[in-house]
């Protein structure tokens, strides 16, 4: 499936935050790209402008291209609750992202990679769609095989932070993905009702 390849800095730059993470180009660099550099005298978006924007804040962070998110949208209207919430919760409970949330993977990009190679199991079953969508009570799980790779025993030697929604037992590497998570739990800096308002015109 296809998926966005290009630079992640200029994407970062544009959006003014490392949404793939840290960037030493982004550190160097952290205004917009284009030829006018750094310079103040910028256009200021409208309305439209600035919801559109962060519809595709949300599609690069989480790595999912047009169509996807879309239909991630009006399955999150047609879910009772809060639309915005909903549709962060489903990004959320992406296996990609699960992965990186884990701790299992350095980037969502890695983690995604690592799971089209069929290196994890959900209750007990090879998954190798990045897209599929965890549901509470749900067991993740390395494959024996892939317990040694250098990329997930390096992002399980690094100590990162561990989100209340989901649960991960070092010693057996299994993690139980307990709940959707509440907005105020997920950290991400993404105004969701900019993007409910843009799909709902």
């Amino acid at each position: 499936m296809a998926r966005y390849r290009g630079p992640k800095s200029k994407i970062a730059r544009k959006f003014g935050e490392a949404i793939f993470g840290y960037d030493k180009a982004f550190e160097k660099k952290s205004y917009p790209p284009g030829q006018h550099g750094p310079s103040k005298r910028r256009k200021q978006l409208s309305d439209y402008g600035l919801q559109l924007k962060e519809k595709q804040k949300a599609k690069y962070t989480y790595g999912v291209l047009e169509r996807q998110f879309r239909n991630l949208f009006k399955e999150a209207n047609r879910r009772p609750g809060v639309t915005g919430e909903n549709l962060l919760q489903l990004l959320e409970s992406r296996m990609d992202n699960v992965v990186f949330r884990m701790g299992l993977a350095p980037t969502r990009r890695a983690a995604r990679q690592l799971v089209v190679h069929k290196h994890f199991k959900v209750n007990g079953v090879v998954c190798n769609v990045p897209s599929c969508h965890i549901k509470p009570n749900d067991m993740i799980s390395i494959r024996e095989k892939s317990k040694d790779l250098d990329v997930i025993q390096g992002s399980l030697n690094k100590k990162g932070k561990m989100f209340g929604w989901m649960d991960f037992n070092r010693d057996i590497l299994e993690g139980t993905y307990l709940s959707y998570p509440e907005r105020s739990e997920i950290p991400e800096n993404i105004n969701e009702q900019l993007i409910v308002e843009l799909y709902s015109k």
